[in-house]
């Protein structure tokens, strides 16, 4: 449904993205991953025919991005960072004319704002004034305008930037809702929205792809060894001196709580049940033993942080304005 193949955009001497590769098949949901200044911004803006890459092509739906723009902007929906809404309508009234424009016209328009009303639950605020409407409702009014053509490919910017718990949650479950109708790419650096919303993660940093694959995968390649984390109702002091006793216990590491330690051993290697049998010999009070798995976040700082350390080339300066 997407590809993007070697794209690069240059502002002078400033190189905001570099060679950036990566495809969305259809009905998934993928994450755009990075940090702020990363190349999300400028990425985006190059699918969505906004600017064209300097090098490289983009293709949605076999359509290029620079060549066809027409083509390609009929069969996306876009949400960028802050919603395009027009605050002095109404939702039904800002629908519809966002509707017209897409060609939408008589029953076709009126069955589109019915589907979308629905879909993003703006029933009760159909007739409100946008200007009106809390930050978590003005989001679903501009994921309902990029959705109001039933487009096979949505593109959604920080869909939750600024919205409280609750908002966040409800947009979450909407974007959950879209994968297998439409691929969707989401632009985020809030790294628990990737986790709970898609089916692979592409990470982006300094302009560069560093990493394409689903989020247990990437955990999996990047891991070094293995973690457990063991909770005592009475630990000795010397607890870690003590754990260390134990065959296969390289490290223990020190927690927030006191009565909590972290025992790391060789990858691919369970000594969970050694690790039980001597605690529980020394009537230390075992309470909790569980496996800690490396988080997308974990994932993230060590792959950005990689990067950061090596050295870039003279002549290129990576970055991007947002």
């Amino acid at each position: 449904m997407i590809e993007v193949c070697n794209i690069t955009k240059r502002y002078g001497h400033l190189t905001a993205i570099d060679r950036v590769t990566f495809r969305v098949e259809k009905g998934e949901v993928l994450a755009f991953l990075g940090p702020n200044g990363a190349g999300k911004t400028t990425t985006m803006r190059i699918l969505t025919s906004f600017i064209p890459a300097t090098e490289g092509t983009a293709q949605i739906a076999g359509f290029d991005c620079a060549e066809q723009p027409d083509e390609v902007k009929k069969r996306i929906g876009y949400l960028p960072e802050t919603p395009p809404v027009y605050q002095e309508l109404t939702v039904a009234e800002y629908l519809g004319f966002v509707g017209k424009l897409r060609g939408l016209s008589g029953a076709s328009l009126t069955q589109a704002l019915d589907r979308v009303t629905e879909r993003l639950s703006l029933g009760t605020v159909r007739q409100r004034l946008i200007a009106n409407l809390s930050r978590g409702y003005r989001q679903r009014v501009g994921l309902a305008q990029a959705l109001i053509h039933d487009p096979p490919v949505l593109i959604l910017d920080e869909p939750t930037v600024g919205l409280d718990p609750k908002q966040i949650i409800e947009i979450r479950e909407l974007i959950k809702s879209l994968a297998g109708s439409h691929s969707v790419i989401l632009s985020t650096h809030i790294l628990p929205e990737a986790t709970a919303v898609c089916q692979r993660v592409v990470i982006i940093n300094g302009g560069r792809i560093v990493a394409e694959d689903t989020p247990d995968q990437l955990s999996a390649r990047l891991r070094k060894s293995e973690k457990i984390s063991i909770t005592l109702k009475a630990p000795p002091a010397n607890v870690a001196e003590r754990l260390r006793e134990v065959p296969g216990v390289e490290h223990v590491l020190a927690t927030s709580d006191p009565k909590t330690v972290l025992i790391e051993c060789a990858l691919g290697r369970d000594i969970r049940e050694d690790v039980a049998r001597f605690a529980v010999g020394q009537n230390w009070g075992l309470l909790e033993m569980k496996p800690v798995s490396m988080t997308l976040e974990d994932v993230f700082l060590k792959l950005t942080q990689r990067e950061e350390e090596l050295p870039k080339s003279n002549d290129t300066t990576v970055g991007e304005q947002q």
